[in-house]
């Protein structure tokens, strides 16, 4: 149990309910770790369920909202003396409830945050809001039911550049099966029915960089250069900016499997260099010369086990920096404006993590962004992605993003393949395989990764692939499935789902 027995809680209760709300100094959060009972804040709702307990993210005290019946609690603090300009809140939560935090009667719109369910760990929060009239609300509000918690400490407030809300430069998916969907008969439609290009649905709803995985010579003709151009052209037309992986492969690869292209299987190690540096060269070339250039480049994908094997493989880690690095110099050679991205799976092993960075920086690889796959059900908690994602961005300087992740709407098949997406691991992801736990479990990674200084955002994982005969995961294989559509962001009738909608709010 994260909190103390119900009998001493409610002591405590009492005990602090009735100091007295005095005003903070100007411009400042009184009392912001609790360490004072509730002294500067002041309450409305249910009697008793809200207060200050021992066990704080820093110090000794944080504030509880907590009941033995369904219950609805806000603790707020007006912060005055502030000057015309935007302002953060920024704090430490964890829940298992419906919670939120705000700001409010700040002169401007209200701003908020879902409280995202994190269980035992802490997350730091962050909302920005613009205040004109010199004075901001800060609101800690809870709508619970029975026997639901959220532990609240370390609140500030002041002034920042931030965009207002929970920004994110990045809203992100990719769509990298969509044209293959397409022409076996997929089509996309609104919440309404209404059919829409993909691409222009996305960026109706704030997805505003897309993500192509790039094949050297894939079976199917799908992923290569020809396909990534067409998808590009559509990006653009859409509004939006590139995000290019590279797999370096004719298929997929990831942690698992890193095999070469079958015509650089026979090369020796400076060909296969030289293959590297010409392969992305002329993808980002071509990409710049149709004028859509690429806004980042991954070099390799998902590769903590590195890439290209053997050459490339962990443990010949000179081979894989000297791939890596061909691969960043031709980025930049080819696209001058455009960042390298390195992309590891496991979004919360900081060990696995530290460990890789240290020996790419120990052998100068040159890159810009560091991007992680986070699939809730497979990588760890929300807490395990954020603690990893601040230690990255402080540790090697460099801002940090997730590039794949993903949920269930559902258990059920639509085809033949079997699906990844399971009832077991709905159970270890946290959230219910319906459209609510998709949006939920949505919501909450954003919401973590706008909490982290240096994110740039999240892209979500193949949100168009539905399933459709003939469009299935194999390029070799025409007769397979999509094990996929269950975690895509449209229903088995094409229609967008809740959680397309949910970047809006980012």
């Amino acid at each position: 149990m994260l909190r103390t027995p119900l009998v001493l809680t409610t002591v405590a209760a009492i005990l602090v309910a009735a100091a007295p709300a005095h005003a903070a100094p100007a411009g400042e959060v009184h009392n912001p770790g609790f360490e004072s009972g509730l002294t500067g804040w002041s309450q409305s709702g249910t009697p008793g369920a809200g207060f200050v307990e021992a066990g704080g993210f820093t110090g000794e005290h944080r504030l509880t909202h907590y009941a033995g019946t369904a219950y609805r609690i806000t603790t707020r603090q007006p912060v005055t003396g502030l000057k015309r300009g935007t302002h953060t809140l920024s704090l430490r939560v964890r829940s298992d409830s419906n919670a939120s935090v705000g700001l409010e009667h700040c002169g401007s719109a209200a701003q908020h945050a879902a409280v995202p369910r994190t269980g035992p760990e802490w997350v730091r929060l962050a909302v920005t809001v613009r205040v004109t009239g010199g004075r901001c609300t800060i609101v800690l509000r809870s709508d619970a039911a029975a026997g639901q918690w959220t532990n609240f400490d370390d609140v500030t407030f002041g002034p920042s550049d931030s965009a207002p809300g929970t920004p994110l430069a990045i809203t992100g998916a990719d769509v990298s099966h969509v044209s293959k969907n397409e022409d076996h008969g997929a089509v996309y439609r609104t919440a309404a029915g209404q059919r829409r290009d993909p691409f222009r649905l996305l960026a109706d709803n704030n997805v505003n960089t897309i993500r192509l995985k790039v094949w050297v010579n894939p079976a199917d003709g799908y992923n290569n250069l020809a396909d990534v151009l067409g998808k590009a052209r559509r990006a653009k037309a859409a509004g939006q900016q590139l995000l290019i992986d590279f797999h370096y492969s004719d298929a997929w690869a990831d942690p698992g499997k890193q095999n070469k292209p079958a015509a650089w299987a026979a090369l020796g190690f400076e060909q296969l260099k030289q293959a590297v540096y010409d392969h992305t060269y002329r993808v980002l070339h071509e990409l710049r010369a149709q004028g859509t250039p690429a806004a980042m480049a991954q070099v390799g994908n998902e590769i903590n086990g590195g890439m290209l094997w053997p050459d490339g493989r962990w443990d010949n880690w000179d081979g894989l920096a000297a791939l890596l690095t061909a691969g960043s110099t031709a980025v930049t050679a080819a696209s001058p404006g455009t960042k390298v991205v390195l992309h590891l799976a496991e979004g919360g092993n900081n060990g696995g993590h530290r460990w890789w960075f240290d020996q790419a920086t120990a052998r100068n690889v040159p890159f810009d962004v560091i991007a992680v796959s986070h699939y809730v059900y497979w990588h760890g908690s929300l807490g395990a992605l954020q603690a990893n994602l601040l230690d990255l961005s402080t540790r090697y300087g460099k801002p940090v993003m997730v590039t794949e992740t993903a949920y269930g709407f559902t258990t059920a098949e639509n085809d033949h393949e079997t699906n990844i997406f399971t009832a077991a691991l709905a159970e270890a992801g946290g959230y219910p395989a319906t459209p609510r736990g998709q949006s939920d479990a949505l919501r909450d990674i954003l919401t973590v990764v706008a909490g982290v200084p240096d994110a740039l955002g999240v892209f979500y994982w193949e949100p168009t692939w539905t399933a459709v005969d003939g469009a299935g995961w194999d390029p070799a294989d025409p007769s397979s499935g999509d094990g996929w559509e269950n975690q895509a962001l449209f229903d088995y009738r094409g229609r967008a789902l809740p959680a397309l909608s949910v970047f809006r709010r980012f």
